[in-house]
């Protein structure tokens, strides 16, 4: 049994605390006077345990000491587990040039639901994180609501899922986005599965459109692919997989492969799985995201990013990290809306850095 021992070292104090990784669970041996450390130093590489909660709150600031491990040795491990980083993703995001319109950045389709607070929201981020055209596909009774939301939003009223088909025949939509505000009435289920049946553009699934299939969780994953995000919260990834109990990274790789789509299981510690096993942990969110809206927020950047050509799994680990650095710079305070403006932030930075 492989045996990872590294050094917890405690700002003012002179205790040392060793802990060790045996089989993934962790042995804190920790002074019974100083229970919360402030520096853990670890060697070659994070560990999942530094990433993922409760470990990441006992860890304090985490330091990756070099004890002569050469990183080549890397190619022999094939480590298939990775902290979110730009560097994962960022040179997947197009950029501006000047023989480029509207349409190179893709044009994102949402379903507008009863709950239009969510749906909006979500247009709104798809739009900022740089969707070239959002279009919001709504009841005629909220045509008003959506129409008044943004004059960037092209807004399509209709009442039945024939309309949805036709407007998607448009081949200029990229990207679906179903879930926020839709409700989890019988006829929204049945609507899922009709569409994924015939549908050849890359989908984000969040919120009703998974708490749907609650009863037969089957009639959702037998129509998923690789081009499908699936977007649960804690509860949401217990109603479609409630027989997976293992650690958050077993269950999200477990479910990634049941569904062949990539599974976006969120929290404080969001995973990020894919099919073929790869698998994402974020680090960046802070807690005040804990608000209404933000997963709506979410969703939409992710259906933005797969309008610009990224793959799911992309799209889903860039989605992520860009919602967790908008909601540090809306700070404490924030609300779902205080997202929209973070983006933008966010995006100017990641892009123009490079350029300086």
């Amino acid at each position: 049994m492989l045996i990872v021992i590294y050094l917890l070292y405690v700002k003012l104090s002179e205790t040392i605390h060793i802990n060790r990784l045996l089989g993934g669970r962790h042995l804190f041996l920790l002074n019974k006077a100083e229970k919360s450390p402030k520096r853990t130093v670890t060697f070659f590489l994070k560990k999942p345990g530094h990433l993922l909660y409760p470990g990441a709150k006992l860890c304090g600031e985490v330091s990756v000491a070099d004890i002569g491990i050469r990183m080549s040795c890397l190619k022999q491990i094939v480590p298939h587990i990775a902290e979110n980083d730009p560097s994962l993703w960022l040179s997947k995001i197009p950029r501006f040039s000047h023989d480029k319109h509207k349409y190179n950045f893709g044009h994102t389709l949402v379903w507008g639901g009863k709950m239009t607070g969510a749906a909006r929201l979500s247009s709104l981020a798809a739009l900022r994180i740089g969707s070239g055209l959002v279009s919001v596909a709504c009841p005629e009774g909220d045509h008003p609501v959506y129409a008044l939301t943004s004059p960037s939003l092209i807004v399509h009223p209709m009442d039945t899922k024939e309309e949805f088909k036709a407007l998607l025949s448009d081949k200029r939509i990229n990207s679906i986005l179903i879930g926020p505000g839709a409700g989890r009435e019988v006829k929204l289920k049945s609507f899922i599965q009709d569409l994924l049946k015939v549908r050849t553009h890359s989908i984000v699934l969040d919120a009703d459109a998974i708490s749907v299939f609650e009863s037969n969780p089957d009639d959702l994953l037998s129509l998923t692919d690789e081009s499908t995000v699936l977007t649960p919260h804690e509860g949401e990834f217990k109603r479609l997989f409630p027989n997976l109990n293992g650690s958050k990274i077993e269950n999200a790789t477990a479910a990634a492969r049941l569904s062949q789509g990539v599974i976006v299981m969120k929290g404080a510690d969001t995973v990020i799985a894919a099919p073929d096993g790869r698998v994402v942990v974020n680090t960046n969110a802070p807690g005040w995201l804990a608000r209404g809206g933000t997963g709506d927020v979410l969703a939409g950047i992710i259906a933005g990013l797969l309008a610009q050509g990224l793959c799911a799994f992309d799209a889903a680990c860039a989605g992520v990290w860009v919602h967790g650095m908008a909601a540090r710079h809306a700070g404490p305070g924030m609300i779902a809306d205080d997202l929209l403006g973070g983006i933008k932030l966010v995006v100017e930075r990641i892009l123009h850095k490079e350029a300086d």
